[in-house]
């Protein structure tokens, strides 16, 4: 159990978060928490839920979030962590202890790190520190003054952290890590002097004195135009420092690295993706099956983005450094001649290190070991990409590898190009000056690996496959290190280290034998030694009469592998029932990954039984945990699964799909609340026993980009299955996370969902399909394509009576008409929107609708009537989902009042929207807002704030 404050406030328990539910509630328990161990009084927690005058039930309403919050606690067996929520008097006290707070912990580090005498262990304690911090302090709480109070002191103590680190680094003498780690939280505490100050010294010592010094002169401007003060005497003395041409302090001798010595990082001139031009429109079309998609605060990428030259460059400035790798593996013996040789590969200029082997030999677990003992000679990171070139879920796409290796470089999504030769191209730049080892696991072929090699001399790639890759070895110079079964003495070895050296010493004879039967594979050595760790009553010999006479039997049966094939079935055959159940269910499951959640919708079973199934695997070697809560199968050990129990190959995937679509139906509904629900449930729907809970928009969004691969090839499966009706679903069920990341090449997975909703020939399905996918064909700039879907889309909808649909779908219709110059069109698909809207008393969708026809009015140089519209749309709202929506209308109304002459009121409007905007964090809003005030009025602070907005536009994840 984990007690998490540093980002959303959360209780982490071995199944998942408990559902906390509203934000009342997690204030009373940040208020607790931040408490812990001393009584909190009524009074003051009645403080912390309300910031006006509390309502007369108030100590009820606390009485009743206590209640609900110690159930939740005691079912998740908190006093089996010492966990306790009583009652004293009239106050109520959190016993806990601190290392379960990260709060706790967090000070705990930081005081530990200042103990530190070695400049390097004290970097090392202040990053286990920050990575604590998971976003704002308190957030998904209701901030009443004392938790505002608190929030602000967390934040402060986490800057002074950072200030910290950065000045650690400058002792280390690694100025560029001191000024990566200050760019980014400059940017987002421009006004903080002593931020600025760090940064100008470390841009100065890392050799950047030009960048120094316009740090500076940004940042005194910007302190003159927003608080009307000049620099403080941090920042002067930063300055005159600069301008004496002072060395500063000696920096500490850096660490050692590998090869060649370390070269600064030059500024890469490569371009920007390119954007679609803007049409005049606020937004783009509607998103998806929800009205609201596309232009709600949640959803920005909607909304055109700022001309390029407001963006900063794609490269980002030397980032800290990544690393993708998995877990090291455990229990990992012998090996050595193989690990001195990939060390001997590489060696020399942009080595690439070809590891090759049968499958279940041991080739990812060679290539992690190395690459996990080797960590200091990759200062810039370590990559790593499961190619999946064997596997039944099929290879991923190339952009997509590429896509995440460009994210975690520090690339933002929206920088991210669209093409899988472009994407190349920009891993190439962005790795040209760093040291970094790329991982490419399971690779089918060599054309794959080239367009994924880095473009670094002192980059580091490493390959495994099961083939030899003759190809990449004649273009790329790749150093084949093959891998073979072990031989007897190293499979000894590994038995040894899981039994112990006494146990495999007591009958060295069987030992050697049971390697020998296991046909030297470390996959049915671990199965076996992992089955026998747990017997100490068995012999050694026993087991290998056994497992010889499995073997026979297997080959007998001509089945592959035998070797492991016999292991892994002697090892189930002594499971409990409940693990062997969970285990033939998992070999049905359509993705690459499980978590507890969808091992239960597997097994018909609930995630706490799921996971200690889980972990009972695990034992055996059966799965392996890569991260916490995600748990993989070998591929051999899948194919075995899949065959203990293959008629309930159905029950499992509908029971996983449907599970995909419950928790994805949550997400969505967090992700972007209010909006219409896109569809009734399937015919025969398997609810899940527990669905997972989702805090707010952040968490939510984080579980559809970590699931959306597994989400694709479960809707693939549903479809190959001829189950069309969960595959159109669980692809519409993302439109979240399409419309933040429209230029994600979505095109693919919605003309599956077409496929699917066509084949079963439901018109209501095709037509949100088609919405969505015209949409993002409108934004990929392929206007003509999407027009052509759209105008279906309408009738379609009319059809199935879905009449929100077809406002819904005449409106992505008018903005891509507009974009093509059909105004009138365009125009009167609008106004049919808004009958739409208005009839079915839906004020979202006619909200929406108005906004887009007083857009297309103000282009149509007819401000009044645009005025008109915008007006009658603001009299719908606000409600706080659409702060975005009325920050545009305000816009709207400014120009219009600008087109008029009526300038005084136009640039109050306009100012009006520009804030609305930055205090709702939607960034594009006050961008537009901004680029008219910029364009109308003399004023510097609307440039300086536009310049703002635009970088965290640019810049947002």
């Amino acid at each position: 159990m984990e007690f998490r404050l540093l980002g959303t406030v959360a209780v982490e328990t071995y199944t998942g978060p408990l559902p906390l539910g509203p934000a009342k509630r997690r204030s009373l328990l940040a208020a607790l928490l931040l408490s812990a161990n001393t009584p909190v009084s009524v009074g003051r927690l009645t403080e912390s839920l309300w910031d006006d005058t509390p309502p007369s039930q108030a100590r009820g309403v606390i009485q009743g979030h206590v209640s609900r919050l110690r159930a939740l606690l005691v079912g998740a067996d908190a006093e089996a962590y010492g966990v306790e929520l009583a009652t004293l008097g009239d106050a109520y006290v959190l016993r806990a202890p601190e290392t379960l707070v990260d709060a706790q912990r967090f000070e705990e580090l930081l005081m530990l790190a200042r103990e530190q005498r070695s400049p390097g262990d004290t970097v090392l304690m202040l990053k286990e520190a920050l990575s604590l911090w998971q976003g704002p302090a308190l957030s998904g709480a209701f901030a009443g003054p004392p938790l505002k109070a608190a929030a602000h002191s967390l934040e402060e103590s986490r800057l002074a952290t950072v200030e910290l680190l950065a000045r650690t680094y400058g002792t280390l003498g690694e100025y560029h890590r001191a000024a990566a780690l200050l760019s980014a939280e400059t940017a987002a505490h421009p006004l903080r002097e002593s931020l600025a100050a760090e940064l100008m010294l470390a841009l100065y010592r890392a050799g950047r004195q030009s960048e120094a010094l316009d740090r500076f002169h940004r940042t005194r401007r910007l302190l003159a135009d927003e608080l009307g003060i000049d620099p403080g005497p941090k920042l002067a003395d930063a300055y005159a420092l600069i301008l004496r041409g002072d060395p500063g302090p000696p920096a500490a001798a850096p660490a050692a690295r590998a090869r060649v010595p370390s070269r600064p990082a030059a500024p890469s001139a490569a371009p920007a993706a390119a954007s679609p031009a803007s049409t005049g429109a606020d937004a783009a079309p509607v998103a998806g099956p929800p009205p609201a998609a596309g232009d709600t605060a949640g959803a920005p990428p909607a909304v055109r983005r700022p001309p390029s030259s407001a963006q900063p460059a794609v490269h980002p400035a030397d980032p800290l450094p990544v690393d993708l790798l998995p877990r090291a593996p455990r229990g990992f013996q012998g090996r050595t001649a193989e690990l001195a040789a990939l060390t001997r590969a590489a060696a020399g200029e942009s080595p690439v290190c070809l590891v090759t082997g049968p499958a279940g030999v041991g080739k990812t677990a060679l290539a992690l070991q190395w690459a996990h003992r080797n960590e200091a000679l990759f200062p810039d990171g370590r990559l790593f990409a499961d190619l999946r070139g064997f596997s039944e879920a099929g290879e991923p796409a190339l952009i997509d590898v590429l896509r995440e290796f460009l994210l975690a470089l520090g690339v933002p999504p929206r920088r991210v190009p669209e093409s899988a030769p472009a994407a190349a191209a920009l891993f190439r730049s962005l790795t040209g000056r760093r040291r970094l080892l790329v991982v490419l696991d399971n690779a089918r072929d060599s054309a794959t690996v080239r367009a994924l090699l880095p473009g670094g001399t002192d980059c580091v790639t490493l390959v495994t496959s099961r083939h030899r890759l003759e190809g990449l070895i004649a273009s790329d110079a790749a150093r084949p290190v093959p891998l073979d079964t072990l031989e007897a003495d190293d499979g000894t070895a590994l038995l040894a280290g899981v039994l112990g050296e006494e146990r495999v010493l007591a009958e060295p004879v069987a030992a050697r034998r049971l390697a020998e039967l296991c046909g030297g594979l470390p996959l049915a050595l671990r199965v076996t030694a992992a089955r026998l760790a747990g017997r100490p009553q068995w012999t050694l010999a026993a087991l290998a009469d056994e497992l010889a006479d499995e073997r026979g039997r297997l080959a007998f049966l001509d089945v592959d592998d035998t070797g492991v094939a016999a292991a892994l079935r002697l090892t189930v055959q002594h499971l409990p029932p409940d693990a062997v159940h969970q285990f033939a269910r998992l070999g049905h499951h359509p993705g690459g990954h499980v978590d507890p959640y969808a091992a239960a919708a597997l097994a018909g079973t609930d995630p706490v039984a799921a996971a200690a199934a889980l972990e009972r695997l695990a034992a055996a070697h059966l799965v392996s945990e890569t991260a916490p809560g995600r748990w993989v199968l070998h591929d051999l050990v899948r194919l075995y699964a899949r065959g203990l129990d293959p008629a309930a190959a159905r029950e499992a995937l509908v029971g996983v799909l449907d599970h995909g679509i419950a928790t994805a139906l949550a997400a969505a509904d967090t992700a972007e609340p209010g909006g219409e629900p896109c569809f009734v449930l399937p015919d025969g729907f398997r609810r899940p026993a527990a669905v997972r809970d989702f805090s707010d928009r952040a968490e939510a969004m984080r579980w559809l980009s970590a699931e959306r691969e597994n989400l694709a090839l479960a809707a693939q499966a549903a479809r190959d299955a001829g189950l069309e009706d969960r595959a159109w679903r669980i692809i519409l069920l993302q439109w979240p996370q399409v419309v933040w990341r429209v230029r994600d090449n979505w095109t693919p997975l919605l003309e599956l969902a077409l496929e699917s909703a066509r084949a079963g020939k439901d018109a209501y399905a095709e037509s949100r399909v088609l919405t969505l996918l015209g949409w993002v064909l409108t934004e990929e700039g392929r206007a003509a394509e999407a027009a052509a879907l759209l105008e279906h889309s309408p009738r379609l909808a009319r059809e199935a009576g879905d009449l929100l649909g077809e406002a819904t779908a005449l409106i992505n219709l008018a903005v891509v008409r507009a974009e093509l110059g059909e105004l009138p069109a365009a125009t009167e698909n609008c106004a049919r929107a808004v009958e739409l809207a208005r009839r079915e008393e839906d004020r979202h969708t006619e909200m929406l609708a108005l906004q887009h026809l007083a857009r297309m009015r103000l282009t149509a140089r007819r401000p009044e009537e645009a005025l008109a519209h915008a007006r009658t749309a603001l009299d719908l709202g606000p409600e706080h989902e659409e702060a975005a929506r009325r920050s545009l209308l305000l816009a709207i109304c400014g120009e219009a009042h600008l087109a008029l002459g009526q300038e005084d009121d136009g640039v109050r409007l306009l100012d009006r929207a520009a804030r609305e905007a930055e205090d709702a964090g939607y960034d594009e809003g006050a961008v537009r807002a901004l680029e008219v005030l910029v364009r109308t009025t003399a004023d510097p602070s609307y440039r300086v704030r536009h310049e703002r907005s635009a970088l965290r536009l640019a810049t947002a994840p």
